[in-house]
């Protein structure tokens, strides 16, 4: 149990493993639940390592779970923490079944809606919440009254407040809608109601806040209520990691089709790897999302429309293994009517026969004259008729 670079606290390891909040990990080790190496702690001032062993109530512990991440779409009426003293309905108890232990990357308020990160990693949680990420976070805030460009320019410049001073924040005008405004403001802080308090300063009131993006996650048309996670290689990109060398197909895309492998064909294309006209269109033209996921209005699955049946009938399997049929006899070869066949030269065996149809006409060869006898005609012009 000594220290070393790869210890934590022990109710940190607790947390990561999903067994429970570092708060309720500490109550469990001094109710005198937790082992390590066989020896019942009760104090959390503890570091374990990767080679120590931990137990809750005699059962080994599980090993952590990777870093995760959800976009939550927080609707109004919850507030953001896992148990309110007032009785009042919170986002934990709201998440769908079969969601693991998670905790929030910062808060919304109960008044306030919109994406709410989720992880179930504490590290994680307090990287992304860190104003040293650099990351903007966008709402779009509806208030009471009519801005100008002075009282915008306040926030811009950044305003000190009750002896706390508030960043620099980017404040755009969208449009006036009789006596409300809405505004699109991004932050990079996220202090304790940090737009509203801001908007009072300056005379303004907000009746609506939404938040709609959280650095490069966006709310996009996540439906009230609903949860979807990120993507583990989407996460580590962002996050400016490197590729999980664990993770299925980390640095390529799968196995090449090599010599003796034979390529299948893909959905929408042929046997010949041709693509079928309305089939898998929608797939790339949808694809991505919120960082990979699938495109809504996207059928499920990726598919496009289904392809039209063909005008021409489907070829025959066996139609190649046939024999061509046997070449026709020349014009010259056939039998006359009421006659014989009239006599020619065989075609040569180098030059086969021809069609029916395309053969050419043959020059017919001119006699040869006998010896000792002129040509007939003298051999000047066309020799007398008979």
């Amino acid at each position: 149990m000594a220290a070393s670079d790869d210890s934590e606290r022990i109710a940190r390891r607790l947390a990561r493993a999903g067994i429970a909040s570092r708060r309720e990990a500490e109550r469990m080790i001094a109710a005198g639940r937790v082992r390590v190496n066989g020896k019942p702690i009760d104090s959390p001032a503890l570091n374990v390592g990767p080679r120590d062993r931990v137990e809750v109530d005699g059962k080994p512990l599980a090993a952590p779970e990777p870093a995760r991440l959800w976009l939550y779409h927080k609707p109004l009426g919850l507030v953001t923490t896992e148990r309110d003293e007032k009785g009042r309905a919170t986002v934990f108890s709201r998440l769908p079944e079969g969601m693991p232990r998670v905790v929030s990357v910062g808060r919304l308020d109960i008044n306030s809606e919109g994406l709410l990160l989720l992880t179930n990693d504490g590290a994680l949680k307090r990287r992304l919440e860190l104003p040293s990420t650099g990351w903007l976070r966008k709402y779009r805030v509806r208030v009471n009254g009519t801005p100008d460009e002075v009282r915008l320019d306040d926030l811009r410049r950044g305003i000190e407040l009750d002896g706390e001073r508030f960043q620099p924040m980017q404040v755009t005008l969208d449009r006036q809608q009789g006596a409300n405004a809405w505004l699109t403001v991004g932050i990079r802080e996220g202090r304790n109601r940090e737009v509203r308090r801001a908007m009072e300063a300056v005379g303004l009131t907000v009746n609506r806040l939404i938040r709609v993006s959280y650095g490069p996650f966006q709310l996009g048309r996540l439906e009230p209520g609903a949860v979807e996670e990120v993507r583990a290689r989407v996460l580590r990109d962002q996050l400016g990691l490197g590729p999980d060398p664990t993770e299925v197909g980390a640095g390529h895309s799968g196995p090449r089709a090599g010599a003796g492998a034979r390529r299948k064909p893909g959905p929408g294309k042929g046997p010949a790897g041709k693509a079928v006209q309305g089939e898998g269109q929608g797939a790339e033209a949808g694809a991505g999302g919120r960082f990979g996921g699938p495109a809504h209005g996207s059928a499920p699955g990726g598919s496009g429309p289904r392809a039209k049946p063909a005008s021409k009938p489907a070829a025959d399997p066996g139609a190649s293994l046939r024999t061509r049929p046997a070449a026709q006899p020349n014009a010259k070869d056939r039998p006359r009517a009421g006659g014989t066949a009239r006599k020619g030269p065989a075609p040569s065996a180098s030059r086969p026969a021809r069609g029916p149809g395309t053969e050419a006409r043959v020059k017919p060869a001119l006699a040869k004259p006998r010896p000792g006898r002129p040509p007939r005609g003298g051999g000047k012009g066309p020799p007398p008729r008979r």
